[in-house]
Order: C-alpha cells, then structure tokens, then sequence
C-alpha cells in the first residue's frame, strides 16, 4: 500500500483499528550472540505474538561458548531508558534478566515498584562468570529488592538452589516446593524450577508455590548444550502473562514452545546451540543424522551432555 492508497481500496483493515500486540518491558543485558539477554528476550517476546521494550542494563561480551566481560550501563541510563518508554506506551508484563550491578538492581527494582499490577517474571542466570564479591552484592540485591516484585522467579535447580538455600547442605537435592517457600519468604509467589535431575535420564521442569508442586513438564537428556534457554523460557512466560494466559496455561505453553525451539537449535559458531525461536516459521525439512550440536561444550559451566535450561 502506497501512501496514496487507502486501506479501503487494498481491503486491509485500516491500522488504528488494529489490535495492538500486548507490550513487554525486558530489562536484560546486551548478548552479541543473539543467544540470550535482550537479543534473545525481542526475538522470543515476537514469536509469542507480543511487542517487546527492550531496556540494556549492561554490555555483556561474549560468544556461544562463553562469558568474557561485562560492564554494567550507569543506573541513571537504565532508567532513563524504561521511563522514556513508559510515560508512552502501556505495558502488560515485566521480564528481568540480568541487571548488571547491584545499583542496577536496585534502579529497575524502583521502576518496577510504579506499576504493582504489572506481572513481573524474574531469571536468575548462572552468574559463575561473575567477580565473587561483585556478584555477591548482586544476588543480595535482588534478593531484597526484586524478589517482592515477583510472580514467577525462572531459573535452574542448581542456580535456585545456590541463590535462595545457599546453606543447603542435606544429601538430597531441594525439592522445587522448598526452593518456593524460600522464594515466598522474600514475597515471591511462584518458582519456575528448570532442569531438576530425574531417573533414567530425564530432567524435569516444575512450576511450584509453596504449597507444592502445580505443573510441569519432563525434558529427555541428550548429547548437546544450549546457550540462552532460560531467557527464552522466561521471555515467552511473560509474554504470554502479558497476553491475558492463565499461569498454569502460561507455563504449559512456554515449556512446549522451549522444547520445540531447542529441538529446532542450531549451531552458529563453534561454541553451544542457540534455540531457534522461530522453529515455526520454517519450511518442514528432512531430519538429519544425529541431534543439533551434537558435540557442543557445556553451557555457562554446566557439564556437557544434557539438555539443560539456563
């Protein structure tokens, strides 16, 4: 359609009477790998059918093997960037990925105390590759400013574990229900527990209050890492949230939508799969031999052979 041409004459429905996609907010660091952070969060909150706001909280470099450097953006310019979008445009749902610093943390946390109606879906990633004292200030931040604000808190078993029992010490693993009372004790109200070990090689994926487990979904192990899974599972929870689903519904559908992007991953350079978040969008092809990265390494330093969800 031209700008001389009127929608009545193409027959397209004219744009002002268009529904509008639902509007998410992602607070994420930048990730050149297009892999996770506010690459991975646009492109997932799009294949769910919603608008995505992306706000960098820090410049990560890195490649799909590994973390190199990161230098968190000024508190006041993460700001800044979120309250120029807001005073615009109406928003539906939060993701938070990492924030950078813990002033960072506490900036966003600030924004997000404005709009209490808003479902916020927090990711805690593996932050291994983090200075100790540095990520210690973090996690602690987080814990105090953040976690109030949270609806569903999005992360593996093992960096659940080490974030909110970090004196666990009991020779069984934390079930997903006492990593939720322990989030709820900071006033989350739900924990989405990616890749807990299973008999006969399965890991399962639990979404948990503290009065127990809810819903779920078993994934099989296999031969290969992936890079940027727990955003894009975060990601396409919020958008969902922001889409008017039910939790329960939410999850479901974004545990599906996981494991067909990470059955369709691919490969881009010589480090982990990336999910292919638009496995959808792609003519069928004939299955090849063997699984996608079959030989990968393992991701944010995990050990190899699995199919794990960070």
């Amino acid at each position: 359609m031209t700008a001389d041409t009127s929608p009545e004459e193409t027959g397209a429905e004219p744009l002002q009477d268009q529904p509008a996609p639902a509007c998410v907010m992602s607070f994420n660091a930048t990730d050149p790998s297009g892999a996770g952070g506010v690459a991975g969060d646009v492109a997932t909150i799009a294949a769910m059918g919603a608008h995505a706001l992306p706000v960098v909280t820090s410049v990560v470099m890195r490649d799909t093997a590994e973390v190199f450097d990161h230098h968190a953006l000024d508190a006041d310019v993460v700001v800044e960037q979120a309250r120029s979008v807001l005073e615009d445009v109406t928003i539906a749902a939060w993701k938070v990925g990492f924030l950078g610093s813990a002033e960072g943390v506490s900036a966003v946390a600030e924004v997000l105390s404005d709009y209490p109606d808003v479902p916020l879906v927090a990711y805690m990633p593996n932050l291994s590759w983090v200075e100790e004292d540095e990520q210690q200030a973090y996690v602690d931040a987080f814990r105090e400013l953040v976690l109030p604000q949270t609806e569903v808190l999005v992360g593996s078993h093992q960096t659940l574990t080490d974030f909110l029992l970090p004196e666990w010490d009991a020779d069984r693993p934390a079930s997903p229900r006492e990593l939720a009372v322990a989030a709820g004790e900071h006033g989350t109200r739900f924990v989405l527990v990616t890749s807990v070990p299973l008999p006969d090689q399965f890991l399962d994926n639990v979404l948990a209050s503290p009065q127990g487990a809810i819903t779920g979904e078993k994934f099989e192990r296999f031969e290969v890492s992936f890079v940027g899974a727990g955003d894009t599972l975060s990601a396409a929870l919020a958008a969902l949230l922001a889409s008017g689903s039910e939790l329960h519904a939410a999850v479901g559908e974004s545990l599906a939508f996981l494991d067909q992007a990470l059955d369709a991953g691919f490969r881009p350079g010589m480090g982990n799969v990336i999910p292919d978040r638009f496995f959808w969008a792609l003519p069928p092809a004939e299955e090849e031999e063997g699984e996608p990265g079959a030989e990968g390494g393992p991701e944010d330093n995990e050990a190899p052979g699995s199919r794990h969800i960070h």
